[in-house]
């Protein structure tokens, strides 16, 4: 049966259009980094193009879970899949609302967070992230504290405006509220950036001219060229 899907799959691709179905597996963040400012666009371009997308926080297995792609950060693509880097670094910012900052004194090096209300996340594992800092070489990982845990990066940027905490997100889910300074950021110098985001696929399955499209929307994004 996956055969002949492929070989269905290869026929489509003479098409003077791309059409079918194209599954993509990906974290919620890299769905509103990567995929939402394209979607609109891509319809547009690829009208018979119907795009599946599960947000999914686990690390699955998307040859056994029917998907054709998944996108996660490049550090968390599995060995034998084929990389195509979308974005070259992703930077995490720790904030927190001026309200805050006024009322509990602003940390200076990450071992001040000790003494702060922290926002954690817990993946889907049940662990609870350790937030990573480094400056100049030095590594520090602290297992934060604090009276809000959550699964939603986004809850937790939203929970930092309201004045609960400290969060520490990817900067771009924050921008705008650090620009209208809802949020500011706090130990910007020991923050770090990520290796970048990748769309990943296995090497022996066939790449559809869907998902070559899907591909070819995203770098026109301003996406990276290298693989």
């Amino acid at each position: 049966m996956s055969s002949i899907t492929e070989a269905l799959q290869e026929v489509d691709d003479f098409r003077a259009s791309p059409s079918g179905t194209v599954r993509i597996n990906a974290s919620d963040v890299a769905i509103r980094m990567i995929l939402r400012p394209i979607l609109a666009r891509f319809r547009h371009a690829y009208p018979q193009v119907h795009l599946d997308i599960v947000t999914d926080g686990r690390l699955g297995d998307i040859v056994a879970e029917g998907f054709d792609a998944g996108i996660r950060l490049a550090e968390a693509v599995p060995q034998d899949m084929i990389a195509v880097r979308l974005v070259d670094t992703v930077r995490f910012a720790a904030v927190a609302s001026p309200d805050y900052l006024a009322a509990r004194g602003r940390p200076t090096v990450p071992q001040d967070l000790y003494q702060h209300d922290c926002i954690r996340f817990r993946f889907e594992s049940g662990a609870i992230y350790r937030w990573e800092f480094e400056r100049h070489g030095i590594a520090e990982t602290i297992n934060v504290d604090g009276p809000l845990t959550l699964t939603d990066q986004i809850l937790m940027a939203e929970a930092a405006i309201d004045g609960i905490g400290i969060a520490f997100v990817p900067d771009f889910l924050v921008m705008d509220a650090i620009d209208d300074r809802r949020l500011e950021r706090v130990l910007g110098e020991w923050c770090p950036s990520f290796p970048g985001v990748c769309l990943y696929y296995p090497g022996r399955r066939h790449v559809s001219s869907g998902l070559r499209a899907l591909i070819d929307t995203i770098r026109g994004d301003g996406g990276s060229k290298s693989d």
